[in-house]
C-alpha cells in the first residue's frame, strides 16, 4: 500500500530531514500516489502513498490527529477497520476521514501497545505520541509488510526497505556472519531481527517496538501460534468445511475492503486458482486475472498456462496472459535484484517483479495464493518428514547443541557431500536433537560443513543455522516433527522467502499483494488441523477436497508446481557468463566471502549442484554478490563498514 520511514534523534539535535527526503525517494515506487514529510523537533516521518482505502487527500500521510498528539505512517491494510472505527466511535472518537490509518491512531490512543491484538490485516506502522515522547513501531502477525530499522548512539531509523536506511547514511553495512550462514542454509532466509547487513535490523512479524523519550527500547511479541495443539475431534469433513468458511471469509475481506478494483495473480496452481473461484462465488464478475510465463528448457516448462487457461475459461474472467523471453528476463535482472530489500534466491523473484510491471498497468490490488503451500503442507518435504516419523520422545540431546549434524559421511542429497551423520543420528537418537536432524537433511540448502567449505576463515564459526532452528523447533511446543516443521514455517521461514518476495516485487511497482492464505484466523484454524488430514493426497488435503467442483480436476491433481523460471535453474548460455562474471568479479574476489576452491567447483558443473529443495547454488552465490555490488557500490571488504 505505501512506504514509510521516519528518525528520532537522541542527541538533542533535531530530526535530520535531508535524510527523510532521501528515505523517501528510495521507497518512491512503493507510492506513487503520494508523498509527505512531517517533523516534531527530534522526530521526522516520511510517507509515500499508495491510494487504496479514501482516495482523498483527507487519508494522506503523516497523519496527524492534533487533538490527540499523534502523529501516524502506516503502510498495509486493516480489514477489520470498520469494525473498529464503529467501537472507537461509540467510544466518542470523532474521525476526519474514512479509511484505516485513522483507525490506527485512535486504537493507539484508546488502547495503548494493545491495540495491534486488535488490527486484523497486514500492516506496518511508526506512531509517535507527541505528549509521552515516544515512538511505537509494529508489524503484522505474519510479516507480510517489511519494518527495517537502524541505530546508533544518535539516532533510531526505521524504513520499508533496507536501501532507504543506506541512503539515510551511516549504516554498519559489514556483513554479518550469522546472517551470511542463515542465507546459505536456508535459501536466503535470514529470520529477524538480523539480516545480511551487521547494521541493519527488522522488527520480526507479530511484534511491536517502543522507543522511550529516554532512548531506552522494549520489544515484545502480541501474538503467536505456540500452545496449540492439533484437534483430534472433528472428521476430515468437517475440516474441509471449516477451512472452506475461514478461506471464503478471508478472500471477502481483501476484496471489499478497497476503494478500487481488486485482480488475481493466477499463475495456476490450485490457491490462486481457487481464489479465483471463490470470487465468482462471491458473486464478483469479470475478475481481473494476469499469468506470466518464460521460455522452456529441455527439463522444465517455463509456464503454467495449460492450467491456468482452463480457470480462465471456466470462469470467463478478464485475462492477461504474458510471456517473457530469456532476454529479457537477462536484461531486466539487475532492476529485479534493486527492488530487493534483502538477497532473495527464489527463482521466481524476477517472474514477480517482471509481471508486477504489467499488472500495475491495469490494477492497484491483486489477491495471491502466497501460504497456502507452507500452511496446508503442499511441499514434497512434508510428507518425507512425515514418513519419517519423529514423535516428541525421540528428542534427545537437546541441552547439547554444541556440534552439527553433518561432520561426516558422504552427502545423500547434495553432490558437495555432508549428511552422513544425520542419517545416524536419526537411527541411533544420539547427539544432535534428532528432529533438527531429519529437518534439515530434508530442507537446508548446505549442511554446515559444506558451509564452511564456500566461505572465507573470517565468516567460518558454529553452526548457528542449526542453533537457531533447533531452537526454533522447540518452541512450537508440537508433540510431532511434521507438526512443528509446519509451524516454523509459517511462522518463520515464509516471512523472508515467498512473503518478502512477493511484496517487493510487487510494491516495487505500486502494486498491493494481498495474501488471504496468511490470514491469521484462517492460519490458526489450519494449525489446529492434524498433519495427517493436511497431508492426505499428497498434500493441501483441505484445499483440494473444497475445490472439487470448483476447479477442473487438472488443476486439483496435477503435481505440484513452482513459479517456472528454468533459466535460474539450468545455468547455461548468457545467464553462464552473468553468473561467471559475477563471482570472479574483482569486486567479489575483494570482497572476501568465498573460498575461491568451491566457487570454481559449481563453476565447473553449474548444472549438477542444486540445494534439497532444487535450487541453483551457483545462482546463490551470484544472485548475493549481485544484490551487494548493487547496494555497496564501493565494495565491502570482511568487516567493513560503510556511510
Amino acid at each position: 500500500m505505501c512506504g514509510i520511514c521516519g528518525e528520532r534523534r537522541f542527541d538533542g539535535a533535531p530530526a535530520d530531514l535531508g535524510a527523510i527526503e532521501r528515505m523517501m525517494d528510495q521507497i518512491r515506487r512503493r507510492g506513487p500516489d503520494h508523498g509527505g514529510s512531517w517533523s516534531d523537533g527530534s522526530l521526522g516521518l516520511g510517507h509515500r502513498r499508495l491510494s487504496i482505502i479514501d482516495l482523498s487527500i483527507r487519508a494522506n500521510q503523516p497523519m496527524v490527529d492534533p487533538d490527540l498528539g499523534l502523529a501516524l505512517v502506516f503502510n498495509g491494510a486493516i480489514y477489520n477497520y470498520r469494525e473498529l472505527r464503529q467501537e472507537l466511535a461509540a467510544k466518542g472518537y470523532r474521525f476526519f476521514s474514512t479509511g484505516d490509518t485513522e483507525v490506527i491512531l485512535k486504537a493507539w490512543h484508546a488502547w495503548g501497545e494493545g491495540c495491534v491484538e486488535r488490527l486484523h490485516g497486514m500492516f506496518a506502522f511508526g506512531l509517535w505520541d507527541m505528549n509521552r515522547r515516544v515512538l511505537f513501531l509494529a508489524r503484522d502477525r505474519f510479516g507480510v509488510k517489511p519494518l527495517y530499522w537502524t541505530r546508533d548512539h544518535r539516532r533510531l531509523r526505521f524504513a520499508s526497505s533496507t536501501q532507504a536506511l543506506l541512503a539515510a547514511g551511516g549504516v554498519d553495512t559489514a556483513i554479518d556472519p550469522i546472517a551470511l550462514h542463515h542465507l546459505f542454509s536456508l535459501h536466503a532466509v535470514v529470520p529477524a531481527p538480523r539480516t545480511i547487513l551487521a547494521g541493519v535490523r527488522k522488527l520480526a512479524p507479530a511484534h511491536w517496538l517502543r522507543l522511550a523519550a529516554d532512548g531506552t527500547i522494549t520489544e515484545r511479541p502480541y501474538w503467536s501460534l505456540a500452545g496449540i495443539r492439533p484437534d483430534t475431534s472433528l472428521s476430515p469433513a468437517d475440516w474441509v468445511e471449516a477451512t472452506g468458511a475461514a478461506l471464503r471469509e478471508a478472500v471477502r475481506k481483501r476484496e471489499e475492503v478497497a476503494d478500487v478494483p481488486v485482480g488475481v495473480l493466477l499463475s495456476g496452481g490450485l490457491d490462486s486458482s481457487l481464489l479465483v473461484a471463490l470470487l465468482a462465488e462471491l458473486g464478483q464478475r469479470e475478475i481481473r486475472t494476469f499469468s506470466v510465463g518464460f521460455e522452456d528448457t529441455p527439463e522444465e516448462a517455463g509456464s503454467e498456462f495449460e492450467y491456468s487457461d482452463q480457470v480462465v475459461a471456466r470462469y470467463g474472467t478478464r485475462h492477461s496472459r504474458f510471456h517473457v523471453p530469456n532476454s529479457e528476463v537477462l536484461r531486466r535482472l539487475p532492476e529485479a535484484v534493486d527492488a530487493m530489500t534483502e538477497p532473495m534466491f527464489g527463482q521466481d523473484a524476477v517472474a514477480f517483479y517482471l509481471l508486477g510491471e504489467q499488472v500495475s498497468r491495469e490494477i492497484k490490488v491483486v489477491q495471491s495464493g502466497q501460504g497456502a503451500d507452507e500452511v496446508f503442507g503442499g511441499y514434497f518435504w512434508y510428507p518425507q518428514l512425515a514418513a519419517t516419523g519423529g514423535h516428541a520422545d525421540q528428542r534427545v540431546g537437546q541441552g547439547d547443541r554444541g556440534g552439527h549434524p553433518d561432520e561426516s559421511g558422504p552427502g545423500r542429497s547434495s553432490p558437495e557431500g555432508g549428511g552422513g551423520a544425520l542419517l545416524t543420528t536419526l537411527a541411533t537418537g544420539a547427539g544432535q536433537d534428532a528432529w533438527l536432524a531429519t529437518f534439515s537433511r530434508h530442507y537446508f540448502d548446505r549442511d554446515h560443513d559444506e558451509f564452511l567449505r564456500l566461505v572465507t576463515p573470517a565468516y567460518a564459526g558454529p553452526d548457528h543455522t542449526g542453533l537457531l532452528v533447533a531452537d526454533l523447533l522447540d518452541r512450537t511446543g508440537a508433540t510431532e516433527l511434521v507438526d512443528a516443521v509446519l509451524r516454523l514455517d509459517v511462522s518463520t521461514l515464509i516471512v523472508d522467502d515467498p512473503v518478502k518476495r512477493v511484496d517487493n516485487m510487487t510494491m516495487a511497482w505500486g502494486l498491493e499483494a494481498r495474501v488471504p492464505f496468511l490470514d491469521h484466523q484462517l492460519v490458526e484454524l489450519a494449525t489446529s488441523c492434524p498433519a495427517a488430514i493436511r497431508l492426505r493426497e499428497g498434500g493441501k488435503y483441505p484445499l483440494k477436497a473444497l475445490a472439487r467442483g470448483l476447479l477442473p480436476d487438472a488443476v486439483i491433481d496435477r503435481p505440484k508446481g513452482y513459479f517456472p523460471m528454468p533459466a535460474l535453474k539450468y545455468v547455461r548460455g548468457d545467464f553462464l557468463t552473468l553468473m561467471r562474471d559475477l563471482v570472479n568479479s574483482q569486486a567479489c574476489r575483494e570482497r572476501g566471502l568465498y573460498q575461491r576452491a568451491y566457487v570454481d567447483q559449481l563453476l565447473a558443473a553449474p548444472d549438477m549442484h542444486h540445494t534439497r529443495i532444487r535450487g541453483n547454488k551457483l545462482w546463490h552465490l551470484a544472485l548475493l554478490e549481485l544484490w551487494l555490488q548493487r547496494n555497496l557500490p564501493g565494495g565491502c571488504a570482511a568487516g567493513g563498514a560503510g556511510g
